[in-house]
């Protein structure tokens, strides 16, 4: 199984992404290094980052051109430009995945309604196979 990194800007509690077992690294550290660091074989953003970044834009973009790394992002609001680059998938939650994103929002202090059997995210198409064979186009 690989690892999952996650990059956030500030440092607030890092508890909640503890629980589900991920690495944390500064934002700006990470990407003054990108050019020293492997290519991922995922990227997923929050949507509304893809249009206040330009890193995370020309990121986003760049990886949807080479085709190999997977790239979902999440969010309501959705830039324009992508709608021809990705599209709607879901992701089957087991009962344990559930169970540890509820304890994860809990941690960050997050009200949310109750947790579903799915997610939906948009990811962009590959030209090899998907590393994250459990997100499914979204009917």
């Amino acid at each position: 199984m690989g690892r999952l990194t996650v990059l956030i800007a500030d440092r607030p509690d890092d508890r909640p992404l503890q629980i589900l077992g991920v690495q944390v690294l500064d934002l700006e550290d990470a990407l003054a290094a990108v050019e020293t660091r492997p290519r991922p074989q995922a990227l997923a953003a929050a949507a509304d980052l893809f249009g206040f970044d330009s890193r995370v834009r020309q990121g986003v973009l760049q990886a949807l051109d080479r085709g190999v790394t997977e790239v979902t992002l999440w969010g309501e609001t959705w830039p324009a430009e992508l709608d021809d680059s990705v599209g709607l998938v879901q992701h089957r939650l087991s009962m344990a995945a559930r169970m540890f994103k509820g304890q994860a929002l809990a941690a960050a202090a997050v009200s949310e309604s109750p947790i579903g059997h799915t997610e939906t995210f948009r990811s962009g198409l590959l030209t090899c196979p998907s590393v994250a064979a459990d997100l499914v186009p979204s009917s």
